[in-house]
């Protein structure tokens, strides 16, 4: 076993994964596989994979992450579209406990990742081999590969990522993409500024009446509701007015209204071109 360890290359990087089964501390073979390793490592630090299932247990053979729809169809790379596979020659899946790419095919890799749970040489030269699981967190990913299976190879018991941490980053240019704001995010944000909004209203009118009351010798119970009727009757009287504002014509529209020929419909007798081929006078 030695003589395997002293085969492969050095380590050029080192990721833990925060699992519901403990920590599993992975370092990287960066420098062989640096697409593999900087999606990876880019997509931890993005918080990509947290809450992400192991979805997929053969058992003896291989557990499968890294995929946020849980199905095993999802996940997309880094880089807005699938990536090559890199092969080493001292790089070999030969035991238990190293990292690879899941792919549907050649140049496939999007996010999905899994661990091999013994020796899998029919990975070779088909499958992204860029890490391993290091020092007794071994045992903690060997846990994932224990528990019963249904018929589609999914775990009865289901665990998954709570974090990651990067514990040595071998890409010094990698920095956090901006998240695109999503609908959700944004409805979100635009109710909590009309709330705001309104909250800030009902003081200034609670303010108001307060004054009133105080100098009319007044000090009723029934503050809240009094204000509510007057924001309710300010939007409706805002309301009408919107609804005026819609079917009035501006007044530099009126006056082009009189002049341009083309306003009106050509049959329209108030078009000024009918009115000159009758006679009449514009």
């Amino acid at each position: 076993m030695s003589s395997i360890y002293i085969s492969e290359p050095a380590t050029s990087g080192k990721v833990c994964l925060k699992t519901t089964v403990g920590d599993i501390d992975i370092e990287l073979w960066a420098k062989e596989c640096p697409l593999a390793c900087r999606n990876f490592v880019q997509l931890c630090m993005e918080d990509y994979y947290n809450g992400t299932i192991f979805h997929r247990l053969v058992k003896g053979f291989i557990v499968q992450g890294g995929d946020p729809s849980g199905t095993g169809e999802g996940g997309e790379s880094i880089y807005g579209h699938p990536f090559k596979d890199e092969f080493h020659q001292r790089l070999k899946f030969c035991r238990r406990g190293l990292l690879g790419m899941a792919n549907s095919g050649k140049d496939s890799n999007g996010s999905q990742f899994f661990f091999t749970l013994d020796a899998a040489p029919d990975l070779d030269k088909t499958h992204t081999l860029f890490g391993k699981v290091v020092g007794t967190t071994l045992f903690n990913m060997l846990r994932l590969g224990e528990g019963e299976t249904d018929e589609n190879e999914k775990p009865l018991i289901v665990h998954k990522v709570t974090g990651c941490v990067i514990l040595n980053n071998p890409f010094s240019d990698i920095l956090p993409r901006q998240k695109p704001a999503t609908k959700k995010n944004k409805d979100k944000k635009k109710e909590k500024k009309q709330e705001l909004k309104r909250e800030g209203r009902m003081n200034r009118i609670r303010e108001k009446l307060n004054r009133k009351r105080k100098a009319e010798g007044d000090m009723g119970n029934d503050e809240d509701d009094d204000v509510e009727k007057i924001i309710d009757e300010e939007k409706k009287e805002k309301q009408k007015q919107d609804a005026r504002h819609r079917f009035e014509v501006p007044a530099k529209d009126a006056n082009l209204r009189e002049e341009s020929e083309e306003w009106y419909e050509p049959t329209d007798p108030r078009n000024k071109a009918n009115r000159r081929r009758r006679g009449e006078k514009c």
